[in-house]
């Protein structure tokens, strides 16, 4: 009967001790701080980063309690990315519950090789103050709107929107190796807008690039087909961009960008580049080749004259 009291004490105890413990852990860190703090939550984190993250900050006092309480509600797939206003003053629910809505901040993925009207398309999604005057600014900043994932503040305008994305370009663009490239800044922006909506794979740029630059030295047209693309713009029937190019659209498409028609690079880029596509542009693969396709399992086929890439054609069935 002794041990059975014994450990009927020792068991109520351990309750009263887990209660008070739970109890203790959801409470604010410091219920009279009068501080904020922003808090990040990036595309990716889990929830036990995530509470690391809050407990270093001093935002919750037990990372195990924040844990259990985001299983116990449910809101594993709840949180959002984004930057939240939390304080030390709020219980660990409030913060887990906050995690959920209320984000200042947006995370923005603009994909690489997508044009400014693109782009335009996916801050108007994104963003609730865009309005319809940006696609213009983004137009005229087309190839310098850098692809990349990010955190743009709900009441951006456009202004913000257009430091982060050109910003991010020329801190990119710093990296380059540049001192032998024989293009200009402009040059290599346009070069790699091609590149961009020309290659499949990383690896196939700056053979691309080599290819271009061969055609631009001879003297040749650069017969890039994302170029008639870019000129024929958004079809209309069925609201895409990058329509592929019919053969009489080779010399319909009365465009300055349409490089069949035209010698030279076009005057501006088509698209907006990554890295490597820039990389590749300011240093292009030293090739033979003049000539490339890529066949329907979307492998790269070159040729060095007219006549084997006549031949690739045959073989590949294109």
């Amino acid at each position: 009967m002794k041990k059975l009291i014994i450990l009927i004490s020792i068991l109520i105890a351990s309750v009263i001790s887990g209660v008070v413990w739970w109890e203790n852990g959801k409470r604010p860190p410091d219920p009279t701080s009068e501080k904020s703090v922003i808090f990040v939550v990036k595309k990716g984190d889990g929830v036990r980063e995530i509470a690391n993250n809050l407990k270093e900050k001093g935002l919750i006092r037990s990372r195990i309690i924040f844990f259990l309480l985001i299983k116990q509600f449910g809101l594993d797939k709840d949180i959002q990315a984004g930057d939240f206003r939390l304080s030390p003053k709020m219980t660990t629910e409030e913060i887990a519950l906050n995690l959920t809505h209320g984000t200042l901040d947006i995370w923005v993925t603009i994909p690489e090789g997508k044009r400014a009207e693109e782009i335009a398309e996916v801050l108007k999604k994104e963003i609730p103050t865009y309005n319809d005057s940006w696609q213009n600014i983004l137009m005229i900043n087309e190839g310098y709107l850098f692809p990349d994932t990010y955190l743009i503040p709900k009441n951006a305008d456009i202004e913000m929107v257009l430091n982060q994305l050109r910003g991010n370009f020329e801190q990119k663009y710093s990296t380059l190796n540049i001192l032998n490239a024989k293009l200009n800044q402009k040059e290599i922006v346009i070069l790699a807008s091609l590149i961009e909506r020309e290659a499949i794979t990383d690896e196939e740029k700056p053979i691309i690039a080599g290819i271009l630059m061969n055609r631009l030295n001879a003297g040749m047209a650069l017969q890039v087909d994302a170029t008639i693309q870019y000129a024929k713009g958004k079809n209309a029937s069925n609201n895409k961009w990058w329509e592929p190019v019919t053969t009489e659209e080779y010399k319909s498409v009365l465009s300055n960008y349409n490089t069949y028609i035209n010698i030279g690079l076009p005057p501006g880029p088509i698209s907006n580049p990554g890295l490597e596509a820039l990389r590749a542009a300011a240093n292009p693969s030293d090739t033979n080749y003049l000539y490339y396709l890529h066949d329907k399992n979307k492998t790269i086929r070159y040729a060095r004259t007219l006549t084997e890439h006549n031949e690739n054609i045959k073989i590949f069935g294109l």
